[in-house]
């Protein structure tokens, strides 16, 4: 199976839910495949903070597809990739989707806010009408050439006009061609738990330490019908506070801080793939393989 397919396979496969951490890089990819992960998720937050901005909705379509690309030619395990709104309206999501299918992506969301969006769990965001998400999402699923591409409708109406209303746009997503449905930013565990059971298809949850949505056991999730949980900022977060406190300890003392675990420089390369890189060079392409000419 491609990737896709693999996808496809995990989302239809049940009844465990499929764990998808945030990625932002080739790195933190690699970190999620490496622990055992199925899946990676790349987090638009996480892209954003790469290139030194929050997640405003700053960021272009081309550099996000960019980032896509690398994230899912960095790792074997299918990717799931925010595309924000789509950068614009239906012909915009056309160009969108062609971009994010030719850049290996497994799966791609798009959501209803207007342009440019906001984190989907800090006030003032805005939505489109349900009338405009619905265009766009078809025309994501017509754009769509390889049919195992996972299209995903992510609404944020929850926090803008309520729950029946975004109950209203995740159902009217999947009659137009969505296979899943991301309801962002519910406010409770009642209210996360309700998602699943009046989505009338496969449900993700997000969920995002010190957000609106309580973070949940991802067991406690499988059991409320989710089929797709995502950690977007784990290590976007983790990452920040430990680099913080090893660069006060650098600043303060002068001292290199000791790194958790020992890691030799080794270590560190060989996490990234280094194995193969020298296998490539010594025996594929060292000069006593290369056969003289004639």
């Amino acid at each position: 199976m491609n990737k896709r397919q693999k996808l496809r396979s995990l989302l239809s496969g049940g009844p465990d839910i499929i764990v998808a951490p945030g990625a932002y890089d080739g790195a933190t990819a690699n970190l999620i495949e490496a622990a055992g992960f199925p899946v990676v998720y790349m987090t638009g937050a996480g892209v954003s903070a790469a290139h030194g901005l929050p997640d405003y909705g700053l960021l272009t379509m081309t550099e996000m597809v960019a980032q896509a690309a690398m994230i899912a030619r960095s790792v074997t395990i299918p990717t799931i990739a925010d595309a924000d709104t789509g950068y614009g309206n239906e012909i915009n999501v056309v160009r969108t989707v062609q971009h994010y299918e030719a850049a290996g992506v497994a799966a791609l969301h798009i959501e209803d806010q207007v342009s440019p969006k906001r984190c989907g769990h800090l006030a003032g965001k805005e939505i489109i009408s349900r009338d405009d998400f619905l265009s766009k999402i078809h025309a994501a699923v017509t754009a769509r050439t390889d049919p195992d591409l996972v299209l995903i409708a992510r609404t944020d109406a929850r926090g803008v006009a309520g729950m029946d209303e975004a109950l209203a746009r995740a159902n009217a997503a999947l009659e137009v061609g969505a296979d899943m449905i991301f309801l962002e930013a519910t406010t409770s565990q009642e209210e996360a738990s309700a998602v699943p059971k009046l989505v009338n298809g496969p449900c993700l949850l997000n969920m995002v330490l010190g957000g609106k949505t309580p973070v949940l056991d991802t067991k406690v999730a499988q059991e409320m019908g989710y089929r797709l949980a995502i950690q977007p900022v784990l290590l976007l977060s983790t990452f920040t506070v430990r680099g913080r406190e090893a660069l006060e300890v650098l600043k303060t003392t002068g001292k290199h801080p000791m790194v958790p675990g020992g890691l030799s420089i080794e270590d560190l390369f060989r996490g990234f793939g280094s194995e193969y890189w020298d296998h490539l060079r010594t025996d594929v392409l060292g000069a006593d393989k290369i056969a003289p000419a004639g």
